[in-house]
């Protein structure tokens, strides 16, 4: 049976699966080359239709009376229903029946026993479809998530705005407190123009990923992930920030805290100044070629976060084969990194736990979000660690496969998407005409009524 008869495991669609009749059953276990004694125990004795075949587990064939079959057939059933329950594992998936395998895949085999087995087979779960290279098929945009993780980012760089203006009034007085010993900057002297240099560096990387997300076909999940671990980089650099004022690294810049006292003298008052100011750094999204200056702001640096998360969104959703501009975008990373080492902003440290953290959780993140049984193992420990995560990867399930759209179809879906609006809109005046109109009329025969009653009196 098994190697008898080749694969041919019933791909039937009408009916389906969970639609088959015992006798349904008989024909599909023809098919795959059980004999007459399967068929009378399966079918003619215990009535299996489609539904029973679904679920059939481990548990069963070692029960009766499927553990009366031979071993060869008992066997080859199972093969056969596995491979049945793989090809419809939506309908299982609906029906809630696939659970995350609870043994420890990296013990040792020795380890691996009876009882694990056991567990294992009962709480067994098939991987979503994708394809063999590991990609979704269909991946929705939800383009209420990439909104709100917008809206977060927002947020975010309104709070480090925020925090950034607070830190400055607290920055140590640069006469009492030196710059620390660095093994850089103690060797590299101070280039004056090597800072306008890194934030022209950030914006060509800025605009590469711009062009990146305007061609790519899941520019959605692109955003909100590019929003999403931005903010949350950004959040933290806010609170290390706050905690721990660093000295000043350059005796070149002119750092002194803002006196308010002589603006207002009241609590709003200093909050409103405060605010104004904040407002400036987020306008200019603190870029000194926006002519933002800020100091106290080094654990750690702002600029190399944006570098970074850059260049390796860029690296990820663009083709491998694109080798040079990948091979650009890590020269600009190193470059900006080296132009703000140089122009004495920052302390080596600043630079190298903003690049290790930000790198570190961009993979960490595409890592659970690639390989969604990770994160599924323990699905509410989960959602307590990384909720925003838990969120916006909810629906998807594999790899988001580098694909892109032509000017064409951008245009044609552009206006696809107008179109559809405009008769939404459409619609809804003519909802609202028809209610005027019921309105007007009902009115009408009110008055008529009124008119006819006075009339009689």
């Amino acid at each position: 049976m098994c190697q008898e008869t080749p694969n041919v495991t019933c791909r039937m669609s009408d009916p389906p699966v969970m639609e088959w009749t015992v006798r349904d059953t008989e024909v599909w276990l023809r098919k795959e080359g059980f004999d007459d004694t399967v068929i009378k125990i399966l079918c003619h004795e215990n009535q299996l239709n489609g539904k029973c075949l679904l679920v059939l587990n481990e548990h069963d064939f070692a029960t009766e009376p499927l553990n009366t079959l031979k071993l060869k057939d008992r066997k080859c059933l199972y093969i056969s229903c596995k491979s049945l329950q793989r090809d419809n594992q939506n309908i299982l998936m609906d029906l809630g029946l696939l659970e995350i395998p609870s043994v420890n895949l990296y013990a040792p085999q020795s380890h691996f026993n009876k009882h694990e087995c056991s567990e294992y087979s009962e709480s067994e779960r098939v991987s979503p479809p994708v394809s063999e290279d590991g990609r979704i098929h269909r991946l929705p945009a939800e383009k209420t998530k990439a909104l709100l993780s917008f809206c977060y980012v927002v947020v975010v760089t309104w709070i480090t705005a925020f925090v950034m203006v607070i830190v400055h009034d607290r920055v140590p007085d640069m006469k009492k407190y030196p710059p620390l010993p660095d093994i850089f900057l103690d060797n590299v002297p101070h280039i004056p123009w090597a800072f306008d240099m890194c934030e022209v560096t950030g914006t060509l990387l800025f605009t590469i990923w711009l062009i990146v997300l305007l061609f790519h076909k899941h520019r959605f999940i692109l955003m909100r992930r590019f929003f999403a671990l931005s903010g949350t980089v950004f959040l933290l650099r806010c609170v290390t920030m706050l905690i721990t004022s660093l000295s000043v690294p350059g005796a070149h810049l002119q750092c002194t805290p803002r006196n308010y006292a002589t603006q207002s003298s009241s609590v709003f008052g200093d909050l409103a100044t405060k605010l104004s100011q904040a407002y400036v750094i987020w306008r200019g999204a603190g870029m000194s070629i926006q002519g933002v200056r800020t100091c106290g702001d080094y654990m750690f640096s702002g600029h190399t976060v944006a570098l970074t998360m850059l260049n390796f969104f860029i690296t990820e959703y663009t083709p491998r084969h694109v080798y040079y501009l990948h091979t650009l975008s890590w020269m600009m990373n190193m470059f900006g990194i080296f132009f703000i080492l140089a122009a004495h902003e920052h302390y080596s440290i600043d630079v190298f736990v903003a690049f290790y953290i930000t790198s570190r959780l961009f993979l960490y993140y595409h890592t659970l979000s690639n390989n969604q049984a990770l994160m599924q193992r323990d699905s509410t420990r989960t959602k307590v660690w990384f909720p925003l995560f838990s969120y916006f990867e909810s629906s998807v399930d594999g790899i988001v496969p580098n694909e892109y759209e032509t000017p064409t179809e951008i245009i044609y879906n552009l206006l696809s998407f107008f179109k559809s609006k405009l008769s939404f809109l459409r619609y809804l005046h003519s909802c609202f005409t028809a209610k005027s109109s019921e309105v007007i009329d009902s009115n009408h025969v009110m008055d008529n009524v009124q008119e006819n009653k006075s009339k009689q009196s």
